[in-house]
Parts: structure tokens; C-alpha cells; sequence
């Protein structure tokens, strides 16, 4: 039997198949059900136990010749399928990336900046996290005051008080506590208050506040400058007024509204059919908040102004959600791909 495997690797070996149908033959013949390998397992009831080890490494060692040697006539006869790689043309140009863009957010936030960074402003930040005396105190809202009832903080300690920040006031609190006149800065940044989430809130937003503090400023310094803004961010078609409000930061104190930019000023559900637009709160600012910084109140004057960039925004975007700012829908961002 080891003689007739010797003389069947010999015949295999003068084998050369030139079609499919020749390796099909082979296969039938030596691999099939019927065929020459499966005969010869067949036959290991008849060798000796004492040499079935031995005749079962040399049927094995056969068995693999004959299916190496058909495995390699079939990728020789097989027409090779061409791959992705094969049909690449490494001279044609690479595919362009698709391009990206600023958030809007990103994209009014960096505006604002630009338009009161001509007028002599420079960015001051601070921590998201406060302490009650810069978020609340210092700005002339101590403890029990009602206007702390105007934001509903996330508190995120008690006695002492440590909360996510309900405004960028706290940042300008910073800076007057390490700084002196002249002061004129403003402040971007993300705050945080317990609002219930709809197309009208959030319980986070972004704000950029202002701060300018210096010998005669006056409240026409303040009109003056918060015209400079919206005009260059609205256009100089714009319409302004200012209504008398409150903020226990400044007194006197006003809200700046413009004609509504989706309506015209005609009336619209986002201007609540009056024509008018509410932007920023301003106001000279108290001076009882700039002596708890020791700043003199009676050299120094100055005023403040705070705005909510996702109103902004919304404005000048068109924009009618608030959710969508923070939903990450590629649909909404890809809109802007071509804001400047």
C-alpha cells in the first residue's frame, strides 16, 4: 500500500491540467467520494495495529499533496477577480474633504468680540463654577435680596454657597477685584440656570457681558456704544429704544429692544406681534458695587451692559429653536457652512 501511494504521488506530480474540466477530473479521481484518498482511509482495517501509525502519517501526508496541489492548479485556472486596489488610479486626484464650520454660536460669539474689540475691549473670563460672594454678593444682591429670586441657580454646595454661575457678572467681579480703572472688558461665556428646556429656554445658554469704568463716563457713552454694536451687527438699518428697567448691578437701569429682524417690525410670534425685539440689559454701573471692590464712586463711574448670544444669534440666523444649538444635528450645522 505505501508502494501504491508512492506511485499515486508520482502520477499526480506528471499531472498538469490545462482546463476546469481536467482539475475537476483530478478532484473526482482522487478526492471525491469514491476516490483514490477515501479508498485508501478505507483500507487501514487491513494493515497491522502495529503499523496503523505508521501508514496513517504517510495517508495523511498524502492526502494533503493531493489537495495542495488541487487548490494550487484551481487558482492558477480561476480567473482572477480584480480587487479595489488593482482598479485604483493613484494619478487621479484624492477625494476633497468635506468642509466644516463654526458652531453659530461660535460664529456670533467671535462677531461680538470682533465689533467691541474696536472699541477698545478685551475678553476677561472666569470659572463656571462660583462662590456666592462673586455671583451674588458683590454685585449688590445679598443674602435674602429678591432679586435672587429672578434666577434659579444650580446650587451645587450649601453654607458655603458654591453654584454653576447664573451670568458672566461674576467674571467682571473678578476683574475688579484685581484691577483698577480704567476697566473695559467683556465677558463670553457659558451659564447655567433651573429652567425648564423648550424652544423658548434652556438651562444653559451663553452670555456676553460688558464692563467699562472710568473718570466721566457717562450714560451716552453707554447708548452710544451698544448703537456701535448693533449697527454693525444688524446693519445700519436698524431702530433702537430703550425701556426703563431694573438690575441691582446698575442704576439707572435700561433694556435695549431693536425692530424685529424676521418680521421687520411689521409683527410677528417672535416678536409677540409688537414690532420690537428685546437684545441686552444695561445701565450705569451702582456704586455700591464698585466700593465693595474699593473703587471710588465719586472719581469713577462707569456702566455695564449683558446679553444673551443665543438671542443674537437667533436674530440674525433666523433662527426659531433653541434646542437646536445644543442638539448636534448635522443638518442644522451644515447650514452655516458658509457663515463668515
Amino acid at each position: 500500500m505505501v508502494q501504491q501511494i508512492e506511485t499515486y504521488r508520482q502520477e499526480i506530480n506528471s499531472i498538469s491540467p490545462e482546463s476546469a474540466d481536467a482539475l475537476e477530473a483530478f478532484r473526482i479521481r482522487f478526492l471525491g467520494t469514491k476516490g483514490i484518498v477515501k479508498n485508501l482511509f478505507g483500507e487501514m482495517k487491513n494493515v497491522p495495529n502495529e503499523r496503523k501509525k505508521e501508514f496513517g502519517q504517510i495517508l495523511n501526508e498524502f492526502k494533503l499533496f493531493a489537495e495542495t496541489k488541487y487548490e494550487d492548479w484551481k487558482q492558477s485556472l480561476v480567473p482572477r477577480k480584480s480587487t479595489p486596489a488593482d482598479e485604483l488610479d493613484l494619478t487621479l486626484p484624492g477625494d476633497t474633504a468635506s468642509p466644516g464650520t463654526r458652531h453659530p454660536i461660535s460664529l456670533v460669539r467671535n462677531e461680538i468680540i470682533h465689533i467691541f474689540g474696536r472699541l477698545g475691549f478685551s475678553v476677561a473670563e472666569g470659572p463656571e463654577i462660583e462662590d456666592d460672594w462673586h455671583n451674588f454678593t458683590a454685585l449688590n444682591l445679598p443674602e435674602n435680596h429678591p432679586a435672587r429670586d429672578m434666577q434659579d441657580t444650580f446650587y451645587i454646595s450649601q453654607n458655603p454657597d458654591w453654584m454653576l454661575r447664573t451670568h458672566t457678572s461674576s467674571v467682571q467681579a473678578r476683574v475688579m477685584e484685581k484691577e483698577k480703572p480704567p476697566i473695559r472688558i467683556i465677558c463670553p461665556g457659558r451659564v447655567y440656570r433651573n429652567e425648564t428646556i423648550s424652544a423658548r429656554a434652556h438651562c444653559f445658554f451663553h452670555q456676553t457681558e460688558g464692563l467699562y469704568v472710568d473718570e466721566n463716563v457717562s450714560f451716552a457713552d453707554l447708548k452710544q456704544t451698544l448703537y456701535f454694536f448693533v449697527q454693525e451687527m444688524f446693519g445700519s438699518d436698524v431702530r433702537v429704544r430703550f425701556r426703563p428697567s431694573y438690575f441691582p448691578f446698575t442704576e439707572p437701569s435700561a433694556e435695549m429692544d431693536i425692530n424685529c429682524r424676521i418680521c421687520g417690525g411689521v409683527g410677528c410670534n417672535v416678536c409677540k406681534h409688537t414690532g420690537w425685539v428685546e437684545i441686552l440689559g444695561s445701565g450705569m454701573v451702582h456704586p455700591k458695587m464698585l466700593e465693595n471692590f474699593g473703587i471710588d464712586s465719586n472719581k469713577y463711574t462707569g456702566f455695564a451692559f449683558g446679553m444673551g448670544i443665543e438671542r443674537i444669534c437667533q436674530l440674525k440666523y433666523r433662527i426659531n429653536d433653541l434646542r437646536l444649538y445644543s442638539q448636534n444635528d448635522v443638518r442644522f450645522l451644515k447650514q452655516f457652512t458658509g457663515a463668515v
